[in-house]
């Protein structure tokens, strides 16, 4: 099965669930024959997502961030988000889904222009749904979207000294 149409999703805000809510959508393709690739930027480390990848067919898992990554952004991550930004580029000619996460937090620090990324989302094929997700989407972002959802954060155990938890959160 192949899309008729795919349209352009921006995941944003300060809430938790952007990445959840893209993996959601890939498994719902996934459950119907579409072939989903699924792109992580920034993060690097061993994620839930990233181990029960491998159990689904036709889900390719990449993470272009490295294991150590701080949010202190280096020219290494600069060189780590142009290589999955290409990478995703020859990725939009043979998949259905493609998710591109955390790639608006990569424009926000300025470890990729905003106008590659929108290039990117002109020559995206007709029949590719495209998914964008992390904080701080532009206006010109939102405008070049389908679906805008915005997550809003109202209550975190995060800000009562909780850690992250393997399996929930990561």
């Amino acid at each position: 099965m192949a899309l008729k149409k795919g349209f352009v999703h921006v995941y944003t805000g300060n809430g938790k669930g952007k990445t959840s809510a893209a993996l959601g959508l890939c498994l719902r393709a996934i459950g119907r024959g579409l072939k989903c690739t699924f792109i992580q930027f920034l993060k690097g480390w061993e994620t839930g997502e990233l181990l029960a990848a491998k159990y689904l067919p036709g889900f390719e898992f990449i993470q272009t961030g490295r294991p150590d990554y701080d949010f202190k952004p280096t020219e290494e991550d600069r060189r780590r988000v142009h290589e999955g930004v290409k990478l995703a580029e020859e990725k939009l000619k043979e998949t259905d889904v493609l998710v591109l996460d955390e790639i608006i937090v990569a424009v926000h620090l300025n470890l990729l222009e905003e106008n590659r990324l929108l290039s990117l989302i002109e020559r995206k094929p007709e029949t590719v749904e495209l998914v964008l997700t992390g904080r701080h989407a532009t206006s010109r972002l939102i405008e070049a979207a389908d679906y805008v959802t915005y997550f809003q954060l109202v209550k975190h155990p995060f800000y009562r000294g909780e850690g992250a938890r393997k399996g929930i959160d990561y």
